[in-house]
């Protein structure tokens, strides 16, 4: 029986995580459910709704996310959104649509522009405007301190075309038409986030001075990046295109499966997945020009345990941009990172206070706990060995029968388990040696 209905959960949520690592669609048919049932909240308690509502915004929209699962991930933000805060949701919900009449003419002025820009550059392309979620948009509003009326960018643009190239070559022409903003050009062909997701993002000066975003990519990419691992089985063509999003979810899992292993409290589990879970990540480099994706806020520390448990381990120190940093610097997209280590070097347990990944938190914790024990035999194997010099007898020359006869009077299996016990307290040194000198006494 659980105490408390957060083991309960931690404990239904590792269930799933197994059952997942065994077999994916486990997962598609979870978020499936979910989703009819965030659908049909309606009747159920406040209370309720709020609890149902914060676990779907807490693990399985971010879950969706993780998958690729956008079009799933969207919905279940918005119904979670719309359930944990309705006043919020129905405010915000009548001020999009009053600010969809009103900028209507300049989302078809834009779109006419680009479709004739692209037709003159020979580029065959499909546009379509998009509008973004009422809770990324709360999200933006909440996070940046701004009012509805500063949010500009409530719409984008979506370019689909029929290759690679045609998507480098519509963003040039989209270049040419409108002021790129600097620092707004995400490449996420080149560098694919966590997920698999693939697109070139770009945010230009349009009309009036406002902000316009663009994603452009390939139908391809656009059914992947909207169906993640299920577009495997919902378009099955001769060039299956989604075998690297069911390889990096699959790795993702076994990610998980190890924090598992090594995290022996449930709810502290459940937060560590929860932070790897986060969509924001950072991309950044090893030496030899390796890309890994980190959670944003990520440090050296979770580079080097993402790289190898070994170099984490015996990490020292760590070069940005080969300039010396602090192990807590928080990383950012394009760093190049190098760590420095030393073989005799073990784990900080101040780590624990910056590390932002669940890997890295878990192998920490996992080392310290390994060193404690391994500090607690030894310190317990020498208190055990002053304690039998005063009753004349030898540790290392013990007849293996008392030996015996020792651990099963203390219910240990082994000689390490019992020494570990001293060495933490919990057994009295003297006391086991006068029980040793009777065993031992003919």
């Amino acid at each position: 029986q659980f105490s408390n209905r957060e083991e309960n959960q931690s404990e239904s949520f590792r269930k799933m995580l197994l059952a997942m690592a065994r077999d994916i669609r486990v997962i598609l048919v979870k978020l499936a459910d979910r989703l009819h049932n965030m659908r049909t909240l309606g009747a159920m308690a406040a209370s309720k709704r709020l609890r149902i509502s914060r676990e779907t915004m807490d693990i399985y929209a971010p879950i969706a996310h993780r998958l690729g699962l956008n079009l799933v991930y969207r919905e279940l933000q918005d119904l979670g959104f719309a359930n944990s805060h309705p006043n919020r949701y129905t405010v915000l919900s009548r001020a999009v649509q009053s600010a969809r009449g009103n900028r209507h003419g300049l989302v078809e002025k834009i779109l006419a522009a680009a479709q004739t820009a692209l037709a003159d550059a020979h580029v065959q392309a499909q546009l379509f405007g998009r509008e973004k979620t009422l809770y990324s948009i709360y999200r933006k509003m909440r996070n940046k301190h701004l009012s509805f009326a500063h949010i500009q960018d409530i719409f984008g643009f979506r370019v689909l075309v029929p290759d690679v190239l045609d998507c480098y070559r519509a963003l040039g022409v989209l270049h040419g038409l409108y002021k790129p903003m600097p620092g707004k050009f995400e490449d996420y062909i080149a560098i694919p986030k966590a997920n698999g997701y693939q697109s070139l993002h770009t945010t230009l000066i349009g009309p009036n001075g406002n902000p316009i975003e663009f994603q452009i990519r390939t139908d391809a990419m656009h059914r992947i990046a909207e169906s993640g691992v299920a577009a495997h089985w919902l378009y099955k063509t001769p060039e299956d295109k989604s075998a690297p999003q069911q390889m990096q979810a699959n790795a993702w899992l076994q990610s998980l499966l190890d924090i598992q292993t090594e995290t022996r409290d449930w709810a502290d589990f459940l937060e560590t997945v929860k932070v790897d879970l986060a969509p924001d990540a950072v991309y950044v480099f090893t030496p030899k020009s390796r890309i890994l994706a980190l959670p944003r806020g990520a440090t050296p520390v979770d580079f080097a345990y993402a790289i190898h448990t070994n170099l984490g381990d015996q990490t020292v120190a760590a070069k940005v941009n080969n300039a010396l940093v602090p192990l807590r610097t928080e990383l950012r997209s394009g760093d190049v990172v190098d760590i420095i280590t030393a073989p005799t070097s073990r784990p900080n347990p101040n780590w624990l206070s910056f590390v932002r990944t669940g890997r890295a938190r878990s192998k920490i914790r996992h080392a310290l706990r390994t060193t404690q024990h391994a500090e607690s035999i030894e310190l317990g194997r020498r208190l055990l060995q002053s304690a039998l010099r005063h009753e004349h007898l030898d540790l290392a020359a013990l007849d293996p029968a008392v030996w015996e006869k020792l651990l099963r009077w203390t219910g240990f299996k082994s000689r390490e388990d019992l020494f570990a016990d001293i060495g933490l307290g919990k057994r009295v040194a003297d006391i086991l040696a006068k029980r040793v000198a009777a065993f031992a006494s003919p």
